[in-house]
């Protein structure tokens, strides 16, 4: 198969040209027209397929619910928004939930389903702070520990890449220490740490922030905090939700300016409430979430944002259109920064020969107007 447009994105700029795909990967890149073609999108933007890497659920569906076809639904559905890659999240909760859900995720990874690729399970929690809990279940917070992050590592078959936690909670950073050595991205959120103990947690073996801004303690010119830290750690990897509504506008666009192009990564921290129409209300880790007309998420109880139901591609136009964030500082979000923390660039991110042919193809408006799964056209 060849596909071509006068705008693919190559080298961190569109040119025109055509990308030839077998077997499930680029195997050439030619010069617009080189070749007769399978599908000439003409003007249309062709550009990496979009990862989400901390997406809790969609589609009435949750990570932690651990029931028969949820999760093949969510994976076929959200190609429409650009995904070809993500990893399902848990929530905080008892050992029982949370085993149950990391099993299953594994056993649905093993049958190769349909549509987006399982690149991994992100578990958020449950070693968190109780300050900056956030929407998780205080009831089930605990603290870390090796010999039970264990357990739930081999019910997930190692599926388990990344891990939320608040290092501050960790006794010599030891669970930090384990996981940074058998290859789990360690991710601070939902933490009460300070700067200087976000410094040690980073020499430790942290490699990531989760949803800068939120779950955090905030910068301060004198105190500055986790929301200090994901500035001035220009290495270290950040995640930020960019709906708009967990972060203003300036504050996203403030967020790439400091950490710039290159480990600044997008999420949507959707909830099983993403797909449903205004007023829906679901259940998430025991607590009731109701969608407001914003999009968001929040619990009914307390009125407290609890995630949201952005979808990939429109967190792109945000960053662009309104937040003022350069494109390609915005796409490698969504893109090769995420494959990059999750150690899969060499095959994962970006348009080149050899690598999975996972491609998306935008309307100016940024509606989806195909997206290829290893090739496979998905709409």
């Amino acid at each position: 198969m060849i596909i071509q447009s006068k705008r693919v994105w190559i080298a961190n700029q569109f040119i025109p040209a055509q990308l030839e795909v077998e077997n499930n990967k680029i195997t050439s890149v030619y010069a617009y027209g080189t070749n007769p073609v399978d599908v000439d999108y003409e003007n249309s933007r062709i550009v990496p397929g979009f990862l989400d890497v901390h997406t809790h659920g969609a589609y009435s569906w949750d990570t932690n619910d651990a029931t028969d076809g949820g999760l093949e639904t969510w994976l076929e559905n959200i190609v429409k928004e650009g995904v070809t890659g993500l990893c399902p999240t848990t929530i905080t909760q008892s050992e029982e939930v949370l085993t149950n859900a990391v099993k299953h995720v594994a056993e649905v990874y093993k049958t190769n389903p349909k549509g987006a690729e399982i690149l991994g399970i992100h578990f958020e929690g449950p070693y968190l702070d109780m300050k900056y809990k956030g929407a998780q279940p205080p009831e089930h917070i605990a603290v870390p520990s090796i010999e039970q992050f264990k357990r739930y590592q081999d019910a997930a078959n190692g599926l388990i890449k990344i891990i939320t936690m608040a290092p501050e909670h960790d006794p010599d950073f030891a669970l930090t220490k384990y996981c940074a050595e058998t290859g789990v991205v360690v991710s601070i959120g939902h933490s009460n740490a300070t700067y200087e103990e976000a410094s040690l947690a980073v020499a430790n073996g942290v490699r990531s922030m989760t949803h800068v801004y939120n779950g955090m303690t905030p910068f301060n010119h004198r105190n500055n905090g986790l929301v200090g830290a994901a500035f001035r750690f220009r290495d270290v990897f950040g995640e930020v939700i960019c709906d708009g509504n967990h972060s203003s506008l300036a504050a996203l666009n403030i967020y790439y300016a400091t950490k710039g192009r290159d480990y600044t990564i997008m999420v949507t921290d959707s909830l099983m409430a993403k797909g449903n129409p205004v007023g829906s209300k679901f259940m998430f880790g025991g607590h009731e979430i109701e969608i407001y007309p914003d999009g968001s998420a929040h619990l009914t109880e307390i009125n407290s944002l609890a995630g949201s139901t952005l979808k990939v591609n429109e967190g792109l136009r945000i960053l662009v259109e309104e937040a003022q964030v350069p494109f390609d500082a915005a796409l490698n979000s969504c893109t090769i920064n995420p494959a990059r923390m999750l150690r899969i660039d060499d095959h994962k991110g970006k348009l080149g020969v050899g690598y999975d042919a996972d491609i998306v193809v935008l309307a100016d408006d940024y509606n989806v107007i195909q997206t290829y799964c290893k090739g496979v056209a998905q709409l």
